[in-house]
């Protein structure tokens, strides 16, 4: 990351490999968190994969639990879902009919 040109500058230019050209390369300071590296912590670029509007694309991976959450008089079947993702939670609970849909692949045995 190179500084501000000027002391009094609030923004940063990022230096990105050519895999990430179309990233937008300038950052105001307000937006920037002190990082301590963790080695255990980085990503290979290969692995991460994005769209065409640069959104991050989060798969599942795997079922890990199922079970069925009652209300008054509807029953829900839901699942436990491990994400690949790189950033937030990686198991969420989802619509076990909806996952079904758009992952069938993952209730394959």
């Amino acid at each position: 990351m190179a500084p501000a040109p000027n002391p009094g500058s609030v923004a940063y230019r990022l230096r990105l490999p050519d895999e990430l050209s179309r990233v937008h390369d300038v950052f105001h300071v307000s937006n920037l968190k002190r990082c301590f590296a963790d080695e255990t912590l980085i990503i290979p670029l290969e692995e991460i994969q994005i769209d065409e509007q640069l959104h991050y694309i989060e798969e599942p991976v795997e079922i890990m639990e199922r079970e069925v959450k009652k209300l008054k008089r509807r029953r829900i079947p839901v699942v436990k879902v491990r994400w690949n993702s790189k950033r937030g939670p990686e198991f969420t609970w989802e619509s076990e009919d909806n996952m079904k849909t758009k992952y069938p692949h993952l209730f394959e045995k």
